[in-house]
This record gives structure tokens, C-alpha cells and sequence, in this order.
């Protein structure tokens, strides 16, 4: 499987339709099972880009390369309204979710070990199982050993994996991953991009999949996602989580 990663230096009307994920964001993730779900024709024609939190490190070099990251924190009030509302979301799709607590996160972890997976052709794959590993196993994905023992579940470099947030070459490229939310005015996931058109929030995949259709295949246009299937129980055994307010989420 071919995969697509962050380019640079490209128009945006030359540019393919780009998908703007976090691995921190409930509606990232429920967007990544809508997207899989509804429009597999879909996932395989995008460039998909990670979109996370610097830390001090990336925030400096971000800086230095004239970059900027868009954060605005979040109220109590919206983090309480944002548990309801993905509570009821999960639910319609029939998705069984466990909210993780994250301790002095680091985001560079999973997101550079995604470029790392990335490499290998297998940067979906990875997505796919650090989301099951946050959203319904509620792990910790900042822990690097976490993140080795994912890799070595898809047979991937698990110390590579694990280090990538040591890499500077890796560091290099998720810098540069940076700036290409900035150039996009990427500002929340999900987000995707087509062409000069931007899409926020995942009740705008639909539109985003007719708008990719209408120059790609226009048969494709106004295809309706298939019906969520019945309703598992979420799971109760862990606490809800610390993920205290961020830029990744929809809204």
C-alpha cells in the first residue's frame, strides 16, 4: 500500500485532497472510522497529515522556522459538553470507547512514530491500531513502551517506533508537519483540504467526499455512509479521562 505523507513546496490546486488527523482527538478518531467505513474509496487517494500539540522543542524550531501553531484552551464547560457529545456520538455508530487519561502527554510520540510507520507503508495501519489503543483500550499512547509494543504488534521496528521523538530527522519532518497545518490554516481536527476548499468537523466528511468526487468521480457524489449498526455498551471499568482542552478538538 502506497502511502502519502506530508509535501511540500506544491500549489494547493496541484496539491491532492489532504486529511488533518490527531491521534489525541475523539473526533479525529470517530472522523478516521466514518472516513473507513463510508468512503474506503476515499482514504486511499488522500495525503494524510498529523496534526499535534508541540511540545517546547518543536514549538521552538516551529518558530524558528517562521511557523505558528493555532491553540486556544478549552473552557470547562466545553470539555464537559465534549464527553456528552462524543458519549452520544460513539453511540449512534455503534462504537464501544474507554476515555483515556493522559499524564504529562507528549504528543511527538505517536505522531512521529506514525511517520516512522509511514516509511514502511504501514502508516494506516498504525493510525488504525494507536486509535483502538486509545479510544477502546483507553492506553496511554505518550508512553513510549506502549508504542513499542504497538509496533511490534504490526510487525514494525518497535525501538524505531518507540524513539522517534529522539530522531532528528524524524523531528525534522514533524516540524515540517507543523507548518503544513499552518499553510493549510489548520486551526482543529478533523480537517480536511481540497483544493482551496477547507472542512472542519466530521459532519463535513460527506461534503469533502462529494467535493473530491465531483473533479475525481462523479458517480461517487451523494453516496450515503452506511447506517451505524446497533449500539454496544461503553465500556465502564476505566474513569473518565484527563485530556483537560486542547486545539484537536471539534469545536
Amino acid at each position: 500500500m502506497s502511502e502519502r505523507t506530508v509535501a511540500a513546496g506544491r500549489g494547493r490546486s496541484s496539491a491532492p485532497p489532504r486529511f488533518y488527523f490527531s491521534l489525541r482527538s475523539p473526533y479525529s478518531w470517530l472522523a478516521y472510522r466514518d472516513l473507513l467505513d463510508g468512503y474506503a474509496w476515499l482514504a486511499d487517494r488522500l495525503e494524510w497529515r498529523p496534526f499535534f500539540e508541540p511540545d517546547e522543542r518543536s514549538a521552538k524550531a516551529l518558530a524558528e522556522e517562521g511557523g505558528d501553531f493555532s491553540y486556544v484552551a478549552m473552557s470547562r464547560a466545553k470539555h464537559l459538553y465534549i464527553l456528552q457529545d462524543v458519549r452520544r456520538l460513539t453511540r449512534e455508530r455503534g462504537l464501544r470507547m474507554t476515555w483515556p487519561v493522559d499524564r504529562d502527554p507528549v504528543w511527538e510520540v505517536p505522531h512521529l512514530a506514525y511517520l516512522a510507520a509511514a516509511d514502511e507503508g504501514r502508516g494506516r495501519e498504525f493510525v488504525d491500531r494507536a486509535y483502538r489503543a486509545r479510544w477502546q483500550e483507553g492506553l496511554d499512547i505518550c508512553d513510549r513502551a506502549v508504542i513499542g509494543d504497538l509496533a511490534r504488534e504490526l510487525d514494525l521496528d518497535a525501538a524505531r517506533l518507540a524513539s522517534a521523538a529522539d530522531d532528528p530527522d524524524l523531528r525534522a519532518r514533524g516540524v515540517e508537519a507543523l507548518l503544513a497545518l499552518d499553510r493549510d490554516g489548520v486551526f482543529g481536527v478533523p480537517f480536511f483540504v481540497h483544493r482551496y476548499d477547507k472542512f472542519w468537523g466530521t459532519d463535513r466528511l460527506a461534503a469533502f467526499a462529494d467535493a473530491v468526487a465531483a473533479r475525481t468521480d462523479p458517480a461517487r457524489q451523494g453516496a450515503e455512509r452506511p447506517a451505524a449498526g446497533p449500539a454496544a455498551p461503553l465500556a465502564r471499568d476505566v474513569p473518565p479521562g484527563g485530556d483537560g482542552g486542547h486545539a484537536g478538538g471539534c469545536g
